[in-house]
């Protein structure tokens, strides 16, 4: 089943094709995916339901705005079944997203867009985690190939989505699987981090 994703940008409306369009006029072509819990904020076992609950993880913001300030286009790709599950609704999400923006801000980081798949597990849908579609729409509105992208989560399935979209993958142990990242033996091409600040340590030190 294929969901609708619902699109923010700057946490204060639906993305913005003119926004975009001279983004791309005007930054360089470099971008970053970022999952948004256990990667930007603490991630909690019931998922955050409220802007109250969002905390973000240390160094995170201020390794967001390295980004930024390093030229990269930083989005977030989430998934975020609470809103089926009437666990939180589409307004509770925007002010989660909006105190998000706010705090990067006092940083002087951005990030550009934020894409939602919202379904459930039992709907085995193509959008997100571990299938790859969500990113490629990314890539389809940003206009920008996948190739190499960082794509940086906190669980495997995030990772599984990104190597299935042609992106590279990078796992936090900050994320719900933090035995799995130190235990498990991935694949060649999967990149395991302390934390976002250690991932952008890496990404920004190659340049």
């Amino acid at each position: 089943m294929r969901t609708r994703s619902h699109y923010v940008l700057n946490g204060y409306g639906h993305y913005n094709r003119a926004y975009a369009a001279n983004s791309r006029r005007n930054r360089p072509l470099k971008l970053v995916i970022l999952d948004r819990d256990g990667v930007i904020n603490q991630a909690l076992p019931h998922h955050v339901r409220s802007a109250e609950e969002w905390q973000p993880i240390p160094g995170s913001l201020d390794a967001v705005a390295r980004l930024d300030r390093a030229g990269y286009r930083v989005v977030v790709a989430t998934h975020q079944p609470g809103i089926r599950r009437r666990h939180f609704t589409f307004e509770d999400l925007n002010r989660i997203h909006e105190r998000m923006h706010r705090r990067l801000a006092d940083y002087g980081g951005t990030i550009e867009a934020v894409f939602v798949c919202l379904c459930l597990r039992s709907h085995a849908c193509e959008c997100f985690k571990p299938r790859p579609s969500l990113l490629h729409e990314i890539a389809d509105r940003l206009h920008v190939p996948l190739d190499g992208v960082p794509c940086i989560g906190g669980t495997p399935d995030v990772l599984e989505a990104a190597r299935g979209a042609g992106a590279r993958p990078m796992l936090l142990r900050t994320g719900r699987s933090e035995a799995t990242a130190r235990d498990r033996a991935y694949p060649d091409g999967i990149e395991v981090h302390d934390d976002l600040a250690a991932a952008v340590d890496t990404l920004l030190a190659a340049h």
